[in-house]
């Protein structure tokens, strides 16, 4: 109880008298019946689905059915590759989501790994996982709390409960009436003192729980570049059925066997439907996936990477994202109002170090309390020598008081003399310790300043005591006021120079805590970040949240970019309210209440380092170092992948025409095909994805940071792909036309067709440079060599002149060798059909830069 002293923290060494733990067997048997001690359960369903996900891909779907097909007309090594061609696709998903899992599972045993339980009578320490109702658990400073369970004995216990509660000050325990003052949590921390506890819940029973199973069941949408995929291939899926319907028809009606007709009608739909779209898209991803954890950003859903380069909004945690997350002592003021500043070198003297000995003196020895290890921390680098200071006996302990807000501490000295000292508020020192009337003004005076510019600050007391006397007001009857400590919690390196990234590339910040107005504001002001409207301070508050109407609501998610004094629900009401506006909104959080809105945000970003397991578990994005400059090296990274697989989207749209057009044309005028399913198969499959490599390998371009943010589904659109669908026409007419036309000149089909592929694989170069440079003409941008493109143009000229002249392979491919002097027609045919649209190149519009096409989300820049 507040008004009873302890000893130095007793031992809890055993349960109190009639309380008896588990036996190892009752253990065994609930833990059988109950289940392990997790959050969230790994369901059976779970896991068939994760392994049957890749499957889903329509590209898979496709060849699932193209391979039986080919198998049924005789096609056998059809068959093969396309049976060949599933194998990568559906590894890269496996591979990226098992190791993803890896990590996951290395940060989930931050979270409680071992318990100190009472079982058969002794101590043991087990697995978290192992706990069960009805286990004795021991607490000390630091564990973390395992399971929900009731007080038995405790302490001076003082909890973190900002994880479930999203507020940061320590929480007092104590024994006695049930009720939530002799509770504790599930994934809170202990703070200070000791306790044993019986577990009343475990795993998706305790609040911990519960709040996971919530974010279990909430699904994930798909991102705009996910759904514009699905319309794409749905769209030329329908087409492709009734064109192949067509086709197949024509064949037979012309005397054509079955076999002939299966294989013309399932070379268009090959042809129709882009099946690498997909697997390019996913390769895209997975390495990007791979790029951000080498940058400390551990990608959990490889869809995130894309959404990364469209976000318009970073709605960011302020301590520990935005600053480094521990109390660092700032600043003393002595009762003469000096004040001494911390960053200065060299050691505190006079009236401030007598205050500083004072305040280590009021600390716990070997503090865990964020306050306890700054004051120990600083006066160590000032010339305090702490160790000899506690050296001293800690004879009373009297604990916080929770409505003066202070606790007492009464040592006695080696030679047997006694010191009391005190720390907590100024208020409450105040009334239970001397100071002249002008002292204690000037001491309100300087903490009120230090108040509002963002410090906390607490107020310490000293004097000579005679010795404990059992009676707390008779112990504190010598305490003098002798100054303040004020602490900061530093800004972190990065995320100023991360801030005016964001200026620059058109993404609004908001800066989201549950601290008070007037430390948001300093913060604000620290990182310059924007906070008036019209030359006010606008500085939002949760109680503003909870009192507004959807249109009010509206007004402050579009207006306001710091909200204070708020709760973690109150992150989804922004998210909500920001999405209404069409924004694309990154989310950061650590706490259980947190992971409803981490899923519901576009991008929910996780705190590896201080992050609970449910947080992490509904994220699409974990930072390794919790650190805001991560976040927007991901954008930056996510908007270079964007840019890229616009590129390479450019470049398979261009290169579908030929094969779409070829496959519809020439069975309806009675040709044989030029192109067989082993070819669609190979270009689409094989060539078009690793082709498109050159793109991924580009760097990201020097404006990538200053522009304004991409839709994401604008890679897809009709304004960004108009003129490759212009290109590729032009290239069908050309290949078509010269397989006609060598057919019309009687050679023979292999020959013919040979003339037509070829001219197809001479366009890939131009098609890769064209797509390349998407603004502006070639000869304004020059070519950007790198190792990847000259892999690849290397690569496509071995295989444009293997496919001909290799006899293996031209029998496989059913060419045949036609005229040598043709080469250099075909060359230049193909660069005529791929470069004819560079004099119309412009400054691409998707690309403004922010200073020109103004802010996007029309929030506060």
């Amino acid at each position: 109880m507040p008004g009873d002293a302890k000893a130095v923290a007793p031992a809890l060494s055993r349960p109190p008298i009639g309380v008896d733990g588990l036996t190892s067997d009752e253990a065994a048997r609930r833990l059988a019946a109950d289940g392990p001690n997790r959050v969230i359960a790994e369901s059976r369903s779970h896991r068939l689905r994760r392994l049957a996900g890749p499957l889903a891909d329509p590209m898979v779907a496709l060849l699932l059915v193209a391979a039986p097909t080919y198998l049924a007309i005789g096609e056998t090594t059809d068959a093969i590759v396309a049976f060949a061609a599933i194998v990568p696709i559906a590894a890269v998903g496996w591979l990226l989501e098992a190791r993803a899992e890896r990590t996951l599972d290395r940060l989930r045993e931050l979270t409680a790994p071992t318990a100190t339980v009472w079982r058969d009578g002794l101590h043991s320490v087990v697995p978290a996982e192992d706990l069960v109702v009805g286990d004795v658990v021991w607490l000390h400073e630091g564990d973390v709390v395992p399971a929900d369970a009731q007080l038995i004995d405790s302490s001076q216990l003082q909890l973190d409960e900002s994880s479930l509660t999203g507020e940061s000050f320590p929480v007092g325990k104590e024994t006695g009436p049930r009720g939530d003052g002799s509770l504790v949590w599930a994934g809170t921390t202990v703070l200070s003192g000791r306790a044993i506890v019986r577990v009343t819940a475990t795993g998706g029973s305790t609040r911990f729980g519960e709040v996971g199973a919530l974010v279990a069941r909430l699904a994930s949408r798909s991102t705009p570049l996910q759904a514009a995929l699905v319309r794409l291939v749905r769209a030329l899926a329908l087409v492709a059925a009734v064109f192949c319907g067509a086709v197949m028809a024509a064949e037979l009606l012309r005397g054509s066997g079955w076999g002939q007709a299966v294989i013309a009608a399932v070379s268009l739909a090959i042809a129709a439907i882009p099946e690498e779209f997909s697997m390019v898209y996913g390769l895209y991803l997975a390495l990007g996936a791979w790029r951000l954890s080498k940058e400390r950003a551990l990608v959990r859903n490889l869809a995130g990477v894309e959404t990364l380069g469209s976000t318009t909004v970073i709605c960011a945690d302020k301590t520990g994202t935005l600053t480094e997350g521990r109390l660092e002592v700032a600043a003393l003021v002595d009762v003469d109002g000096v004040t001494y500043e911390a960053g200065g070198d060299g050691i505190v003297f006079g009236a401030r170090a007598a205050l500083l000995q004072a305040a280590v003196l009021a600390c716990e020895p070997d503090p865990y309390d964020p306050l306890d290890v700054a004051i120990v921390r600083f006066a160590r680098a000032h010339g305090v020598e702490v160790d000899a200071l506690q050296r001293a006996d800690l004879v009373a302990d009297w604990p916080f008081d929770p409505v003066d807000k202070y606790l007492t501490h009464l040592w006695r000295a080696p030679d047997g003399t006694h010191r009391i000292v005190a720390k907590g508020s100024i208020e409450g020192l105040l009334a239970h310790a001397a100071i002249d009337d002008e002292a204690a003004r000037r001491l309100v005076e300087a903490n009120s300043t230090a108040a509002a510019s963002g410090m906390r600050v607490i107020a310490v007391a000293s004097g000579d005591s005679d010795g404990p006397s059992g009676d707390r007001s008779r112990d504190e009857v010598s305490l003098v006021v002798v100054g303040l400590v004020a602490f900061s919690d530093p800004i972190r390196d990065g995320v100023a120079e991360a801030l005016d990234a964001c200026g620059s590339a058109g993404i609004r910040v908001v800066l989201i805590t549950g601290d008070h107005p007037s430390t948001a504001h300093a913060v604000a002001e620290g990182l310059h970040l924007p906070h008036d409207q019209d030359g006010v301070d606008l500085i939002a508050t949760g109680d503003d949240l909870d009192a507004a109407d959807p249109e009010e609501l509206d007004w402050l998610a579009a207006s306001a970019n710091v909200f204070a004094r708020t709760r973690p629900d109150h992150k989804l009401v922004i998210v909500d309210a920001l999405r209404r506006r069409g924004e694309v909104i990154a989310m950061t959080g650590d706490g259980i209440n947190d992971a409803p809105a981490l899923r519901a945000a576009d991008i929910g970003v996780a705190m590896g380092e201080r992050g609970t397991a449910v947080a992490r578990e509904a994220a699409t994005v974990v930072l390794l170092d919790d650190n805001f400059a991560t976040i927007v090296g991901a954008v930056r990274n996510g908007r270079r992948i964007y840019d890229n697989l616009s590129r390479a989207f450019a470049y398979l749209v261009a290169f579908h025409p030929p094969l779409l057009l070829a496959a519809l044309v020439i069975p309806l005028l009675g040709r044989p095909l030029l192109l067989l399913p082993i070819h669609l198969v190979a270009l689409e499959l094989v060539l078009h994805p690793v082709v498109s490599l050159v793109f991924q390998a580009d760097p990201a371009g020097d404006d990538v940071m200053d522009r304004a943010p991409v839709p994401a589904s604008a890679a897809l659109s009709l304004r960004a792909l108009w003129r490759p669908y212009a290109i590729g026409v032009t290239l069908a007419v050309a290949v078509i036309g010269a397989y006609l036309l060598a057919l019309h000149a009687g050679w023979s089909a292999e020959q013919a067709r040979a003339l037509g592929f070829t001219l197809l694989l001479a366009s890939q170069p131009f098609l890769i440079l064209v797509a390349r440079s998407p603004e502006s003409p070639l000869w304004r941008t020059g070519v950007r060599g790198t190792k990847t493109l000259a892999g690849a143009i290397t690569v496509i000229l071995a295989v444009t002149i293997g496919v001909v002249y290799v006899p293996p392979l031209a029998e496989l491919l059913a060419l045949a060798p036609f005229p040598a002097p043709l080469w250099l027609a075909v060359v230049a045919t193909a660069a005529v059909a791929t470069l004819w649209s560079e004099p119309l190149k412009r400054s691409d519009p998707l690309h403004a830069s922010p200073r020109s096409a103004g802010h996007v989300g029309g929030g506060v820049a």
